[in-house]
Parts: structure tokens; sequence; C-alpha cells
């Protein structure tokens, strides 16, 4: 079902806040963040593109823009600056991002015009903005398994899903191996999320679904949504049974009047609690 007909014309970075019982979700082409919960919806304007977040507390995110990471006020609308992210790159944005089990907040970079290669992964942990992985052309589908033991992320341009062991603080204590290769399905993995069984759940852009890999990385199932360009899913609502997902309206087809709009799925999995970000 339709969550919200407002379009997007990038719709990203859904992220359910537990406290406030709302989801929260980005249009990064059109600088927005938006929030809806039972009372309405309300969003707020950037001067920059804004892609993804983590929530801090009761009325406060970290959110990620093309140039740095800030602590977000919703109520006074206010931003205070955390760290610099490629500050002095004109050439890339922030794009997936999510809080791990420490506390911590991965965030992902790319080409604004998905230029080859320049984009990178990084953690923010206790002050301090490391690069995971370089040479990243479209970085999405960071997320966490159960308890911390794993990592996922993408890069979108090469169609497989990446999976990395973490250590007792959460940084990779291997090299990534790859847990899903949809190569040969010609399958384009975005955003993804890791249900409380370990299941991925992974938006598939261009193909109108959020298909579900067991922990082994076999399909199990898929949920079909009624536009073609899905961008990530989350799951919130009561008990964590309903799976939202973003889509995006630029680029997409004549025939996907759907387009850009934001979904939401009752299913029978449970999600994970998004992770608080410690500053």
């Amino acid at each position: 079902m339709i969550y919200s007909d407002t379009v997007c014309a990038l719709g990203e970075g859904p992220l359910w806040h537990p406290w406030e019982e709302a989801l929260y979700w980005f249009d990064i082409l059109g600088s927005r963040l938006y929030r809806r919960d039972t009372h309405g919806e309300r969003h707020w304007q950037f001067d920059r593109h804004v892609s993804a977040a983590g929530w801090v507390e009761s009325g406060k995110l970290l959110i990620a823009s093309e140039r740095d990471l800030f602590l977000f006020d919703t109520d006074s609308g206010s931003e205070e600056h955390v760290v610099d992210l490629e500050a002095d790159n004109a050439v890339t944005r922030s794009n997936d991002g999510r809080a791990d089990p420490w506390g911590g907040f991965w965030i992902g970079t790319m080409g604004k015009a998905a230029e080859p290669e320049a984009g990178a992964i990084y953690r923010f942990f206790k002050g301090e903005l490391r690069r995971l992985y370089a040479d990243i052309t479209i970085s999405n589908a960071i997320c966490f398994a159960p308890g911390g033991a794993y990592a996922y992320f993408c890069d979108t341009d090469t169609h497989r899903i990446q999976r990395v062991a973490l250590d007792g603080d959460g940084w990779p204590a291997a090299d990534p191996v790859t847990f899903v290769d949809l190569a040969p399905e010609g399958l384009k993995p975005d955003g993804a999320v890791v249900d409380t069984q370990g299941n991925l759940w992974n938006a598939q852009y261009g193909a109108g679904r959020v298909a579900c890999y067991n922990p082994e990385g076999k399909f199990m199932t898929a949920a079909g949504l009624a536009a073609g360009q899905i961008t990530c899913p989350a799951f919130g609502g009561t008990g964590f049974t309903t799976l939202f997902a973003t889509s995006a309206a630029d680029g997409a087809a004549p025939n996907d009047p759907f387009a850009g709009q934001t979904f939401s799925v009752p299913m029978g999995f449970v999600g994970q609690r998004e992770h608080q970000v410690k500053l």
C-alpha cells in the first residue's frame, strides 16, 4: 500500500524512529527530509543533498549530507556540524548509511553523476570518521546482522552484496566476501536491512521489489511493490512488522505512475529496531 503519496525525485534512507514511532526518509535530489506518523507528514528543506540518518534521541538525528555529518534538531530546525565528509570534493555526495550496534554510523559516498569509483564507505565512531573502503561507484546496502557479527554493503555497479566480519568494537576484522551475486539475474542491489532472524532484505532498483535472502545468501521470498525504482527498505511500525520502502521518480518509465512514492507492506517477519547513534 502507499504510505506517502509525496513524490520524491530520489527517495532514500527510510528510518523508523523507535522512540517517536515515526518514519523519516529523504529526497536526495530535492534536498529534503520527510517525517510521517499517525498525525500527518512534514518536511524540512536543506541547502545541500541529504541522504541518510541515524536517531540520537527524540527530536534529534545524525544526518549525512554531501559535505558533512551534522546533528539536526527536528523541533527547532537547527544544525550542529559534527564532522566533514568529503567536504573538499565537489564531485561526490553522501548516499546510503545506517547506525551500527555499537552506536557508530556507516555512510557511503558516490559521484553525483555516478562517476566510476568516485565514492567510498566510512564509519563514524567515537568522534572519528575512518574510511573503510575506497573506489566505490554507488554505495548501498549498508546494514548489520543481529548481534553485530557481520556488516553488509554493496557497490550497486558490481551487482554484488558483500559481507564482512566485525570485531568486538564494530570494525572490519577480515576482507569482505560476496554474500549474494545478482549479476547473473541482471539485478541492481540498492538499500538493504536485516531482520531479527538474520535475513537480508534488499531493494532491487528497476525490479519493483524488495528481495529476501537467508543468512546463507539463499533467496527466500520477495515483496513486490507498485513502483519500479525501489531504493531502500526499513522495518518499523507496531512490533517492527511493517516493511517500508522508498522509490525514485527520476528516470522512471512513463507507465510507472507511483514512482517516487513511499510504500508500506505488513510482513510475517520482524525487523530489528534501528540502532541508536552514540555521539
